[in-house]
């Protein structure tokens, strides 16, 4: 497993800028045009103007990021840690069944490393956000927000008796989840963290394209000095026998859909599919339907169905070439079977979400059908993680927003400095 370290981290000094509520924001990827105004109205010091940047004299934004950083440390809102430390991580959020659950992990850097060599992806990447992000890496030199991987071994107990006393940090998000945050400075716990990380290989489970920029960046700076900052990238670790890991689904919307796309969706659910009709309450398949199976609507009928395949033979022919895994994954046979075969949308065109739409909420996804927002919606059933890992054990990478890994990690707890 590449190296996983305690970090000097730079971090917001609060008695500057006030709680750490303020100033944090979710990913760059989830926020709207609203939603950052609205962040940005919380504090002057919001991390989206670093992460999501917008310079209002119109010039360059990631020029503009990298003036911010400089002027926010300068007046000391921003401060650089002398001595590493990794930074303790606890999240409570409410699950799709209202459970109440507590996600543990950790904040440290880690050492990039090529995939396959102690690291492996699950999902596909695009050039468009690659780009992004290395134009914002290049102007501030930091890591801004952290990649979140999981772990085959649990540092949490080595970590847990830091957290007994109040935290560093507390935030409570939009959607109910409170994130609390330790630092831990304690070289021994480093020591036993890092030991415990030092079999084994990581799982990038959000933030692919942000690793891939690290990778391209430090390619990039170069060098003869492994231990470079550079060669490091911010992740946030959390184990895979973690009780509180939690992954949903992510269901599929269409929009723009021409009459033979129509027409191909109703013949390819007819060929391969055995049809029942189902409440809207039952348009999620549960755990023990077979492998490939949907809920379906379309926002001219509005009758939930129920599409279960016909037999094995329907994705074993469609998914032949790949592993075993890849075969039993529902979203690669909707991306097979409907998204390419039935619609045409190419590979590119997914990339690209042409005609497509995500969200993780079934009740969001029928009234965006029902709202006439979209023309058809196909649900999924959370992939299990087991089979997340499989996957990528075998080298493949499965179709996009197939996971959706929950709750999100904020952006503004620490920063990772590259030079």
């Amino acid at each position: 497993m590449a190296g996983v370290e305690p970090l000097k981290a730079l971090h917001y000094d609060q008695g500057k800028v006030g709680a750490l509520q303020d100033v944090v924001a979710p990913p760059y990827d989830v926020i709207d045009e609203a939603q950052r105004e609205g962040l940005a109205r919380r504090s002057p010091f919001n991390v989206v103007e670093l992460d999501l940047p917008l310079d209002p004299a119109g010039g360059d934004p990631y020029e503009h990021a990298a003036g911010l950083l400089g002027a926010w440390k300068g007046e000391g809102a921003l401060v650089d840690d002398a001595e590493p430390a990794l930074w303790a991580l606890s999240q409570d959020y409410t699950a799709p069944d209202g459970r109440r659950l507590t996600r543990n992990g950790f904040l440290a850097r880690v050492r990039l490393a090529e995939y396959g060599e102690g690291i492996r992806p699950h999902e596909r990447t695009q050039p468009g956000p690659k780009e992004d992000r290395l134009k914002l890496t290049r102007a501030t030199r930091h890591n801004l927000s952290p990649i979140f991987s999981l772990t085959p071994g649990d540092a949490w107990p080595a970590i847990e008796p830091a957290t007994a006393g109040d935290p560093w940090g507390e935030v409570t998000d939009a959607e109910d989840t409170t994130h609390r945050v330790w630092r831990v400075g304690d070289p021994a716990i480093h020591r036993a963290v890092s030991a415990e990380m030092a079999e084994g290989e990581l799982l990038i489970a959000d933030g692919h394209h942000r690793y891939e920029t690290a990778l391209t960046y430090a390619r990039e700076i170069g060098g003869d000095d492994p231990d470079a900052p550079h060669n490091f990238v911010l992740m946030a670790l959390v184990s895979l026998e973690d009780p509180g890991l939690t992954v949903f689904a992510t269901h599929r919307l269409l929009k723009d859909l021409s009459t033979s796309q129509q027409e191909g969706i109703r013949d390819a659910a007819r060929a391969g599919f055995d049809l029942r009709e189902v409440s809207v309450g039952e348009l999620v398949p549960g755990p023990d339907d077979p492998a490939g199976s949907f809920g379906y609507m379309d926002a001219h009928h509005m009758q939930p169905w129920r599409l279960t395949p016909k037999g094995p033979a329907l994705l074993e022919t469609a998914l032949g070439d790949f592993s075993p895994s890849y075969r039993r994954l529902d979203a690669a046979a909707l991306e097979q079977l409907f998204l390419k075969d039935a619609v045409g949308l190419s590979a590119e065109d997914i990339a690209a979400k042409k005609q497509l739409g995500y969200t993780p909420s079934a009740e969001d996804a029928v009234a965006e059908l029902r709202a006439g927002d979209y023309d058809a919606g196909f649900f999924l059933r959370p992939t299990p993680v087991e089979q997340v890992r499989a996957v990528a054990a075998a080298g493949e990478t499965m179709p996009p927003k197939s996971t959706y890994f929950f709750p999100k990690l904020p952006t503004g707890i620490v920063f990772n400095p590259l030079t």
